[in-house]
């Protein structure tokens, strides 16, 4: 795995639970790994392939001087997500702050905290059958466009399906999009939740009409089983209404646990 590395970049900041750190500041030691694929640059030996390290340096200070957190892990984690979401050809982030001054009165070099953080992908499905469906689903894909640490990537074609489980009930608006994303699965879910209910989504009866259900099919390769959240989506596959759109923007996103590609699991359906 490709890495630029900056080590212990010296800046002058304002973090800390203690209110005289707050004011006064105290000195801070950053390092970073810059996850990229460095073989573009290794050939063409032109900076507009790759991330220039000089101005990720100003943006670290840039940040460390214009926030103030109490906890360094806030520190650390804002900064790996403003360096991700600041250059575009980042897909990952090692950030390691160190605290020298930490005031703990005890003969201690240094304190310090390191973290990892990388793009996750994640596929969505969306549907309706109430309500001016085209409008609320390209409101929907408006809104996650808009979540913390996001970006929609591609989406399928609006495509019209007749009901599943329940079919005395309006015919279904579906589609499918793939996303980048720094949330986490229960954040991204908490989040498509708020946009369902934005649009006046009720859960009164189950695989009933809607005016917006929004699953989240995969999430990179994860495989999650909780209660209340089952990634990959626990009946994709039997879904010609999510199979048949996401065939449209990623044919080959093979299921972690079934080993099929979308494509194949698609045309188990049609056999």
């Amino acid at each position: 795995m490709d890495y630029i590395m900056i080590d212990r970049l010296t800046v002058f900041a304002n973090h800390g639970v203690y209110e005289e750190e707050n004011k006064l500041g105290q000195k801070f030691e950053i390092s970073a790994k810059l996850y990229l694929d460095t073989e573009k640059a290794g050939y063409s030996d032109e900076l507009t392939d790759s991330v220039n390290y000089g101005e990720v340096c100003r943006e670290i200070a840039r940040y460390m001087e214009e926030n103030t957190f109490h906890l360094i892990e806030a520190c650390a984690q804002g900064l790996a997500d403003w360096l991700l979401m600041r250059f575009s050809k980042l897909y990952g982030v090692m950030i390691r702050v160190h605290k020298p001054w930490a005031p703990i009165k005890m003969p201690v070099e240094t304190v310090g905290i390191s973290i990892e953080r990388f793009w996750h992908t994640a596929y969505i499905a969306l549907g309706s059958n109430l309500g001016q469906s085209k409008d609320i689903l390209d409101g929907a894909v408006a809104m996650i466009e808009q979540l913390y640490g996001s970006h929609v990537e591609k989406v399928s074609e609006y495509l019209c399906t007749k009901p599943y489980g329940k079919t005395d009930q309006p015919e279904f608006l579906n589609a499918c999009l793939v996303m980048k994303t720094l949330l986490s699965p229960r954040e991204l879910l908490n989040s498509l939740h708020q946009i369902e209910n934005h649009f006046g989504r009720t859960r009164e009866e189950h695989w009933g009409p809607r005016t917006l259900d929004l699953d989240i099919i995969f999430y990179d390769d994860a495989v999650i089983e909780d209660d209340d959240l089952c990634i990959p989506h626990v009946d994709m596959h039997n879904r010609q209404f999510v199979l048949e759109p996401l065939a449209q923007i990623a044919p080959y996103k093979r299921h972690p646990l079934y080993k099929k590609t979308v494509a194949e699991m698609l045309h188990a359906l049609d056999v």
